[in-house]
């Protein structure tokens, strides 16, 4: 895929999401890194603390590096948080390469999401 391929799908991803949730402006990465990471916690709450918003950010990320094979679903502890494991070391990118990477798997998320549930058809 070239390079302007990948900003094609995730600006469409990104206008999708905006439309979805009648946002004013376009979602940045650590939003939609934020709403995978409640799409993976799998329940809506009004706000989420600080530490809580790491925490999902992080689950996003464990999830799209899934797709290379890096983490694993483990479970989910006794609050329904879902847990990932580190399965294959994660080789060094530098942060062009590591965007990059994060949009591609953003996209194949909100593809598959789109397949399963038609959220943002």
């Amino acid at each position: 895929m070239q390079p302007w391929e990948q900003d094609f799908d995730f600006q469409r991803v990104r206008h999708l999401i905006k439309e979805k949730f009648d946002r004013p402006a376009l979602p940045d990465m650590n939003a939609l890194l934020f709403l995978i990471g409640v799409q993976e916690l799998g329940r809506w709450q009004q706000s989420f603390e600080k530490e809580e918003k790491q925490d999902l950010m992080h689950i996003a990320v464990c999830r799209l590096l899934s797709y290379d094979g890096n983490y694993e679903f483990v479970g989910r502890d006794d609050d329904g948080w879902p847990h990932y494991k580190l399965v294959a070391k994660i080789p060094p990118r530098n942060l062009v390469e590591q965007e990059s990477l994060l949009k591609k798997h953003i996209v194949t998320y909100f593809q598959e999401l789109e397949a399963e549930e038609g959220l943002l058809g």
